[in-house]
């Protein structure tokens, strides 16, 4: 049986890893197949040293030559969403299948390129594009296909859990935990789309997607990152039973979708809890599966290129025996997937982890339990620390209560010259 020939283009951190298990676990591959699955071209404006010797005779001197009649798949590993975008659409419309780990591209334009896809009779893969290693994309679409998913809690971003978890365990601050997570490589030198949320946002509008049969983009999930979070609110998280996580967290509410990503208070006991440094974790609720957790590398060269090649592998099945879409792309049938109202994070009702920054008088505490009080706010718990100082921490606990309501008495509060910077809120994920 003639193999199934593979374009790629670049060749960075996670194209290189795709070069080496493409190569070094051919036989393996092959077996399983029960054909070849050959590396044809690969284009990259740079070729990394250690992938090189493996590439001799394979190098494409255009982008061009990535959609010759003797390639089946091409595979996009550049990032972005202006070339990307361009190229997956042309090789669709070459009649070429797709593998991509571009989250941002599908968080926005998903849609748009299942749908020419779709009409073109061909396929996409996009394992990679959440979670890396972990292979939540085909559980979803397969593994729980008899399945009402209920909710979806996941740390999917590895350089948020890391610093969360170096400023748990080392006792260091957010920025020292941050230039800590650099050095290791857990970070980009310019961390913006990591640590305010918006890399777990492109995920959770994917998942969402699949999940509940819609087309929610990135632009639709509340986003909150966790430059904020001190070791303050590290310590009284711990005191309180709780761990800080950035969470994605996406549901059903009342045929609306809730989905945002924030900071969230998660109890000790809970996995989620329990996932430390780079790692990430999934957990997914349905009505007949219950609960099903999915923990493993959400980043780095080979865990990735391992997802991106399980697509690889997937979509050759489907050229080798005519069976092109035979998952749905979007995990329903068009006809089925339609376009929900977003969940209004103000309806939410839940418990909040408020600090204030106060001065030191008598009185405070008073005045601001009034103010939530009249917001009909029940305070939990309250811990003021008196150390010496004008300004000092007040860290007020509350029960159940409407976010609305929250923010309505926050505002009030910080209009108040007791109050010397913008309240700090976590939810806590103790009452969904």
């Amino acid at each position: 049986m003639d193999g199934v020939n593979v374009g790629l283009l670049g060749a960075g951190t996670v194209g290189s890893g795709v070069v080496k298990i493409l190569t070094h676990n051919a036989d393996i591959i092959k077996k399983r197949l029960g054909f070849e699955l050959n590396l044809k071209k690969v284009y990259s404006l740079a070729i990394r040293d250690d992938v090189k010797d493996l590439l001799d005779g394979k190098i494409a001197s255009s982008v061009e030559e990535l959609f010759e009649d003797d390639i089946d798949i091409v595979v996009e590993l550049i990032g972005g969403t202006g070339f990307a975008k361009d190229f997956i659409l042309d090789a669709i419309k070459a009649k070429k299948s797709v593998v991509t780990a571009n989250k941002a591209l599908l968080a926005e334009y998903g849609f748009e390129i299942f749908s020419k896809a779709f009409e073109n009779k061909v396929d996409v893969g996009y394992e990679a594009s959440v979670a890396g290693g972990i292979p939540i994309i085909k559980a979803i679409k397969e593994s729980l296909g008899a399945n009402n998913i209920k909710s979806i809690k996941a740390i999917v971003n590895g350089t948020c859990n890391y610093i969360l978890s170096e400023m748990l365990y080392n006792g260091i601050c957010f920025d020292d935990a941050l230039k800590d997570a650099q050095k290791n490589g857990f970070a980009e030198a310019d961390p913006t789309f990591d640590i305010e949320g918006i890399d777990s946002a492109h995920k959770m509008a994917i998942l969402s997607s699949i999940s509940f049969g819609d087309n929610v983009k990135a632009n639709e999930v509340h986003t909150e990152g966790i430059t904020r979070i001190s070791q303050l609110d590290i310590k009284f998280a711990e005191e309180l039973g709780y761990r800080i996580k950035l969470l994605g967290i996406s549901r059903l509410i009342d045929g609306k979708v809730d989905v945002r990503v924030h900071p969230t208070m998660v109890k000790k006991g809970d996995i989620l809890a329990k996932t430390d440094g780079e790692f990430n974790a999934i957990k997914v609720l349905t009505d007949m599966d219950d609960e099903t957790v999915y923990i493993g590398k959400g980043a780095g060269s080979l865990p990735t290129a391992s997802s991106v090649v399980s697509d690889i592998m997937d979509i050759a099945r489907n050229i080798k025996y005519n069976s092109h879409l035979r998952v749905p792309l979007l995990a329903f049938p068009f006809n089925y997937v339609k376009k929900r109202e977003i969940f209004n994070i103000e309806d939410l009702e839940m418990s909040y982890y408020l600090r204030f920054t106060v001065k030191d008088q008598a009185g405070v505490l008073s005045k601001i339990s009034g103010i939530l009080g009249d917001y009909n706010i029940s305070i939990k718990s309250v811990i003021q620390l008196n150390k010496g100082e004008y300004w000092v921490p007040l860290i007020v606990f509350t029960h159940k209560s409407k976010e609305s309501s929250i923010r309505q008495a926050l505002d009030v509060i910080e209009k108040m010259d007791l109050t010397k910077e913008k309240v700090l809120l976590i939810r806590v994920d103790n009452d969904e």
